[in-house]
């Protein structure tokens, strides 16, 4: 923004120049000479503002250079972090140690699908029937509760007087 703004004061100069170049030239008391000096510092001040701009945009891609480097910068910093952190996993978990975990993994749920099949397949009709039999028993006898008294209960409960100076036993030392 800066430098635009830089850009536009310049042309706007220029503009200032040119038109008083134009009214100059124009002007009766000019001589040849002086007309040729006032086009020659003209040319040069146009030159001289080409140069400004081309200056500008060199900048601003400098600038534009510099911003991408440095994000290329953070990039390569946080592979580099990625990269240890994975070195690190790497040497606390080796391959081997991976198999063998995924070994002990496949070996218990193969193991647990054996348990499965053979409680699956060993139960008949007649053990389920007995299995329901044996859970309605015990549900029924969980249902069966003590009957309530039909008298009424004491308001007041007597208070059991704790056992005061009790003789406390001696210990005698084995000889």
């Amino acid at each position: 923004e800066h430098s635009e703004g830089r850009a536009q004061n310049l042309l706007t100069r220029l503009v200032a120049v040119v038109g008083s170049f134009g009214l100059q030239l124009l002007h009766p008391s000019v001589s040849l000479r002086k007309a040729m000096l006032l086009l020659k510092k003209k040319r040069y001040q146009e030159q001289l503002l080409d140069k400004t701009e081309n200056q500008i945009s060199n900048l601003e891609r400098m600038v534009q250079d510099i911003e991408f480097t440095q994000i290329e910068m953070k990039v390569i910093e946080g592979l580099k972090i990625g990269n240890e952190c994975l070195n690190k996993m790497h040497q606390v978990m080796s391959i081997e140690e991976v198999e063998r975990i995924i070994g002990e993994t496949q070996d218990a749920v193969e193991y647990q699908r054996q348990i499965d099949e053979l409680l699956a397949g060993s139960l008949t009709e007649e053990d389920e029937d007995a299995i329901l039999e044996e859970l309605n028993a015990i549900t029924q006898e969980q249902l069966e509760l003590p009957e309530v008294p039909s008298e009424p209960l004491p308001e007041k409960i007597p208070e059991v007087s704790p056992i005061k100076n009790r003789p406390k036993a001696e210990l005698v030392a084995a000889s």
